[in-house]
């Protein structure tokens, strides 16, 4: 094995004081701000753990924090069953293959704002497509301004409907990784449909399974733009996110500290979820014996 010398860490250096310059500075000055009471044109001054005190007592708080969580896990896991049964059909073999993964990647390749708006126009009652066939099918309207239920629905699909091509395109490339020699042993050995999977496919591409939430929980907990631009967290602040309550905090009632504390309460959860599924990655994905 070669050594990790002075030239590695001189070629690692740039990059090194990049990530610290652009993320880990910055980082440690919200954090420092979180402890202080500031606005525009107002000084910080240390005032210690009261803007955390004053978010842990905020009812908006804790209902932003419970959408956050409803509102992610049907993100990930609705993502993650159909990203796992899209990319079991392709790996079976599927006609016009490029055509068709061309169209389920597409939406990868579209901005939130636009897709919002898309979704906005084929919902309208007077206009949408969509809005048309289930009116036609005797099923009540999606009313995503007033109804806080159908608004955090429609957020959920619309952000799923964005990302599944990520997780899909990992699911389906560990797919396509798995020895075919270990399916003919499994047929060979008697084993039925139910048992390749559990024993053949399930445990080649559960790394990649791992690797799809770690990321997608990181990214779903900063939702934002879907929220934002469907029902700016109303009615009555009822279907905020905390990416929402943060943006609030810091630019409409222009407290910046508890901006910021509200900001260092993502990432410490965001980071905690995180690391149980890099412990399981790591337990049960990429683990070596000694």
């Amino acid at each position: 094995m070669r050594k990790f010398g002075l030239r590695q860490l001189a070629m690692l250096a740039p990059t090194q004081g990049l990530l610290i310059l652009i993320i880990a500075l910055p980082s440690l000055y919200v954090f420092w701000l979180s402890f202080t009471e500031s606005s525009y044109g107002k000084a910080p001054t240390f005032i210690g753990w009261d803007n955390y005190a004053a978010i842990w007592n905020d009812r908006y708080f804790w209902r932003a924090l419970v959408n956050t969580l409803i509102v992610i896990n049907v993100i990930v896991y609705g993502e993650l069953v159909l990203a796992f049964l899209l990319a079991s059909v392709f790996a079976k073999g599927v006609p016009f293959r490029k055509t068709l993964l061309a169209i389920v990647l597409m939406p990868y390749a579209i901005s939130e704002v636009v897709a919002v708006v898309i979704w906005k126009f084929l919902l309208d009652p007077n206009v949408g497509s969509f809005a048309k066939a289930m009116a036609a099918a005797g099923l009540p309207d999606i009313n995503w301004a007033t109804n806080p239920t159908h608004g955090l629905g429609l957020v959920s699909v619309v952000s799923i409907w964005l990302h599944l091509p990520f997780t899909f395109i990992l699911i389906y490339a560990a797919m396509l990784a798995v020895p075919k020699e270990l399916y003919e042993s499994a047929t060979i050995d008697g084993a039925s449909g139910w048992q390749s999977f559990r024993f053949v496919t399930l445990p080649g591409v559960m790394p990649a399974i791992f690797v799809a939430l770690i990321f997608r929980y990181i990214l779903a907990f900063r939702l934002f733009s879907e929220v934002w631009l469907l029902t700016g967290g109303g009615p009555a602040r009822t279907t905020e996110v905390l990416a929402i309550y943060l943006y609030k905090q810091s630019f409409t009632y222009a407290s910046f500290g508890k901006g910021s504390a509200t900001g260092w309460v993502m990432v410490m959860i965001s980071g905690a979820i995180a690391a149980i599924y890099l412990r399981l990655l790591y337990s049960r994905g990429f683990k070596q014996d000694a």
